[in-house]
């Protein structure tokens, strides 16, 4: 199953995957489609097969393998219309499944939300080799206290300058910041939106 949120006059389209642990029915998922498709994008969503299962049988399942995110990728891009210009991306996992493959697709680029950079507490396995070839452009949404990567870690990471990352403020894995840090939730996704439509904006 694909959901899809449509823009009203749309400039592009994007194939929008999920995280490891929620699936595209999640709230982080839903605001950001809903957002992005007000900035006229049309966002299509969709479950790995890992999640389908799990949601089928309401009980958590561990992530497919690489190869089975990829192909499950693969075959709902091809659901995806090419009269509009396609990026693809997604939140943590499904963003790093997607920036391995933006260069071998008929794509215009990649946006991850979430980057996870290296597993938390474990900054010396890092997951950006691909990041530092040269290939399509890809946008990186990070909030600064992510625990797969805070902005001080990755700001002296040497990725390719294809490579675009912007930070929302005080924002956690999910862009959540603290009361204290004077912004909302709904402010960093708001901020998330506007990268990423200018962002594809800009590469059609």
């Amino acid at each position: 199953m694909i959901l899809v949120d449509k823009a009203e006059q749309p400039i592009a389209s994007l194939l929008l995957a999920h995280g490891a642990g929620a699936g595209m029915h999640s709230d982080f998922m839903q605001q950001i489609a809903q957002g992005l498709s007000q900035k006229g994008v049309d966002v299509y969503r969709f479950n790995f097969p890992y999640m389908q299962k799990a949601e089928q049988e309401g009980k958590r399942r561990p992530p497919n393998p690489m190869p089975v995110l990829q192909n499950a990728l693969l075959e709902v891009l091809d659901s995806v219309p090419t009269n509009l210009p396609r990026f693809i991306g997604g939140k943590s996992m499904g963003g790093r499944v997607a920036s391995m493959m933006v260069n071998d697709l008929s794509v215009s680029g990649c946006v991850c939300l979430g980057y996870p950079f290296h597993p938390p507490g474990k900054p010396e396995k890092l997951r950006i080799a691909h990041l530092q070839d040269e290939g399509k452009p890809v946008l990186i949404i990070q909030g600064q206290r992510d625990t797969f990567g805070q902005e001080t870690e990755v700001t002296d990471y040497q990725l390719n300058p294809r490579v675009t990352i912007a930070f929302l403020h005080d924002g956690d894995h999910s862009f959540k910041p603290r009361k204290a840090s004077g912004v909302s939730l709904n402010d960093n996704m708001q901020i998330a939106c506007q990268h990423m439509a200018a962002f594809i904006g800009a590469h059609l």
